[in-house]
Parts: structure tokens; sequence; C-alpha cells
């Protein structure tokens, strides 16, 4: 399974580990500059290439490239900012191997290429992009093809450093990807990425706990039905409605957990909006409460073993009492929208009575609401999320288009298939409904969120524009049996 990513200091552990096992270092190098030349070659036919090279390891990389695009026959020149004897270690000596041309590395050399190499700057730059190199940055037209990370991109965040970076067509990394290549805007600077094996042993990514999230991952768990299986065996969701004129996003999210799978469904309604949400809904049961009493009476039947609270409700006490009942069940917790804004003056009282299995859905202003200051603070979105996920206790979900999921134990998935149709109003309610479906079934609260994740992002995908909130649950099903196809065919 090569769906890890690490980080910058994790990437460099692992260059030493494969060292220590009997690959050098010189080695690696040469065998990452060659996948950047096999990556080239495979995409462009001859044309006149500029090799961008840094003062580090990344530009060893770049003169390893222009050796091999020129013993094919490619016309190549390099342009260096610094004395080719200002190199050290293994770019050094990848230096001295490079016998073509050299030229200064200013606006005029970027303005010679029909195609850009550049290996200015890996993933491990921690500074913006200063002189020359910047001035570069900005004037380069012709396609470019970064080595590593493009320059100027922060490896282990996805950000740029200052206000610029170079945005190239094709990133050639190697062994794993790093944060850079799965956070925006990151991931739309890197262009297509390539994962090159340049002979590091897979054991080197032993202590990953940061996983782009795809299915290998969780296949395997997916609870499909089973022919000796019936409806209660598949868990019963509880999504708590909001008034009557706000029960929109309590049906979207009841009608995602049906479609994925829970064996029933019903909408706790309280009494003003039991005749709206009768009327709209069929295989949904409705279930009338009132207030946080009610509400506990009804869950007090265990069979309800999962309740997604939040959407539509309303910000204030009485949907915070509400949040309260839930967490005091036994059932599993889906912790949406209104449901977190209401705890904003207090999120510690919120933190207090957390318990696994419980998933936080907050998008980046709700974020902001019950870990104030976290996102400013953290080194990128991924330690933010960790460090929430810890101090709530449970599973936390930080949506946007690169959603990052992690469990208290330090786990962390990124979510990339999410298209920017998905920015619609409900789309939000119908992931926690996923979400709610999957704890339904008895999927763990970890899991469950990454898969709905995934799921509600591949459906978008699937249908295309003109999506609105309730197509994705109606998309579902094709998803569902091209996974359940895959994961059978591959047993």
């Amino acid at each position: 399974m090569t769906g890890e990513i690490l980080t910058v200091a994790q990437c460099y552990e692992a260059d030493r580990y494969a060292a220590a096992h009997g690959t050098p270092t010189l080695t690696l190098m040469e065998n990452a500059g060659r996948a950047v030349a096999d990556a080239v070659v495979a995409r462009w036919t001859k044309r006149a290439v500029v090799v961008l090279c840094g003062p580090g390891n990344n530009g060893g990389d770049g003169f390893v490239v222009a050796r091999l695009l020129t013993e094919r026959g490619w016309p190549v020149q390099v342009a260096l900012a610094a004395p080719r004897e200002s190199y050290r270690g293994d770019a050094a000596e990848m230096a001295t191997r490079w016998i073509g041309t050299v030229i200064p590395l200013d606006g005029n050399a970027a303005s010679q290429g029909e195609l850009i190499v550049d290996a200015m700057f890996g993933a491990g730059l921690s500074r913006p992009l200063e002189g020359g190199y910047a001035w570069v940055a900005k004037s380069l037209h012709a396609p470019v093809v970064a080595i590593d990370v493009p320059s100027g991109l922060a490896g282990d965040t996805g950000k740029v450093l200052g206000d610029v970076c170079v945005r190239v067509g094709l990133t050639v990394t190697f062994f794993r990807k790093k944060p850079a290549h799965v956070l925006m805007p990151g991931r739309l600077l890197c262009g297509e990425i390539v994962v090159a094996d340049i002979g590091i042993p897979d054991a080197a990514a032993h202590d990953a706990k940061l996983f782009e999230n795809t299915p290998a991952f969780w296949a395997s768990k997916f609870p499909w039905p089973k022919p000796e299986g019936h409806k209660y065996g598949r868990g019963h969701c509880v999504v708590v409605s909001g008034p009557a004129h706000a029960t929109g996003a309590a049906r979207l999210a009841a009608r995602g957990a049906l479609r994925v799978g829970a064996g029933l469904v019903s909408v706790a309604s309280p009494p003003d909006a039991m005749i709206v949400n009768a009327a709209a809904l069929t295989a949904i049961m409705v279930k009338p409460f009132e207030g946080a009493g009610g509400l506990a009476e009804l869950l007090s039947d265990a069979r309800l073993n999962a309740v997604v609270v939040g959407p539509g409700c309303g910000v204030g006490q009485a949907t915070r009492g509400l949040a309260t009942t839930v967490l005091a069940s036994k059932a599993a917790a889906v912790i949406d929208a209104d449901a977190l804004t209401s705890f904003k003056d207090d999120p510690g009282a919120l933190f207090a009575q957390l318990r696994e299995p419980a998933v936080l859905t907050p998008h980046e202003g709700e974020f902001e609401r019950i870990f104030p200051g976290l996102l400013a603070k953290a080194q990128g979105r991924i330690e933010a999320v960790r460090t929430a996920s810890a101090t709530a206790r449970c599973t936390v979900l930080l949506k946007g288009p690169d959603t990052v999921i992690a469990a208290p134990d330090g786990r962390v998935f990124v979510n990339t298939n999410a298209p920017p149709t998905l920015a619609t109003a409900g789309s939000g309610d119908v992931l926690a409904g996923f979400i709610g479906g999957m704890l339904a079934q008895g999927v763990d609260s970890f899991d469950a969120a990454a898969i709905g994740v995934w799921l509600h992002g591949e459906a978008t995908n699937r249908f295309g524009i003109g999506l609105i909130a309730e197509d994705i649950p109606e998309t579902l099903p094709v998803v569902l049996q091209s996974l359940h196809g895959g994961y059978h065919s591959a047993r």
C-alpha cells in the first residue's frame, strides 16, 4: 500500500534509511534525475530545455536531468545562480558530471527554453523566493516541470512562501507524496503529479500516520449487505430536524444516510415541522419529539444507534441542549453545522462531553469557532486538525477541497477527489448523512468519516457540472456498484 504521505523530515529520514540499507544517496540522486528525464521524454518531443538549478540537492537532481536528456539528443542548457564550485556533497559530484552549457539563472535564461525544468528548490524550502530566483519564477512562460515540488512551495503545508511560486504542469516527486502535493493551493500549483520509485525500500515509510484517502485503506471494511442480512442488522440512523422553516437540511442528511446503506433512517421532528417532513418523506420515517427531553426519550431506544444533529437546527441554547442529549446517549454521533456553532462561546463544554464514536464535521468558519486560532497557530491544516482531534477526543474532519480527517491517535487522511461543484448549498448536509449512515452500520468513526468524504467527492465527480445537493445521494449507487465490483474482483 503506497498511499502514505511523508513530511519533509520523514523524507530525509527515508533517504538515510535507504543509504543505511545499501542504496547510496548518490544513487538516489541519479535515480531521481532519471525519473524526471523519463517523465519529460514520455510527454514531450525533443525541444530546447533550460534546467534551472538551485544551490542544494534539488539542483543536483537538475544536473542529472540535464545530462540524461542531453544523452538522448535533447538540446539542454543549465542555468545557475551560484558558481558550480559552491555545490557540496552529491550535488557537487553531479555538477562535475555536467559538461554542457552553463548560463546565468536570470530572466534571459527562462526565455531560452521551450521547456523549463525547475530544480531551484525542493520541499525543504523554508523562506520565500528572493532576488534572481523570484524574478525568474515570475518570468516563466514555457511549460515547466518541477522536481519534488514547485520552487516557492512549502513541502509540509502546501502554502506559498511569500507571494511567489512557480506554477507547473508536471511535478515529479520521489518515493511518497508530501503534504504539498495534496493540500491546496499546492495541489493545483503542482499540476500532474508523478511519484517515482528511486530505490528507497517501502519499509522506510513504516512510521507514516498521514495518508491520501483512497478505498485501498478501507474497502475491505466496507459494510456490504450480506446474503443472510436484514435491514435491522444495518443500523438505524436518526437525523434531528430543525423547525418548520428549516427542515430541508435534515432531509438531505437523512437521504444520504439511507442511500449509503443504513437499514432504517428516521427524521426526529419538532411538532411544528411534522407535517412538512411527513409530506416530503417516504422510505424515511418521521418521529416526533419536543425539546431535549423528548429527544432523550426517543434515543433511549438502543436500536437507534447513530444520530446526526446540527443541520438546519438553528444556533443557540436549544440546539446546544440537543447536542448534549445526543452525546449523553449510547448512539454514535455526527455533530455538524449549527450544533457546532452553538458551542462557540464555550467550546470546552462540548469537548467535555465528546466521546467515541463521534465525528465533528466543521467547515473552516465552524472550525475557527470551536478551535479559535488553531488554524493560524498550527503548521498547516494537517497539524491543526490533528491537534483538534486530540483536544476533542474524537474524529474531526475539516471540510474543503482538501478535506482533512484526523483520529485522536494521530492518524490523518487527506481527501483529494472533491471537485469544485461540491461548493453548493446542502452538500455538507449530505456528507453528514453519509457519515451517519456508515456509523449506523457499525463502521468506526475514523473510517466512517473517510468513507463518507470519499464517496461524497466521487459521486459529485460522476454527476458533473450542474450538480445540486439532491443529486449527490442519487448518484451514489453508481459509485457503490463500481466500488463493490472493484473490491470483489481484486480479492
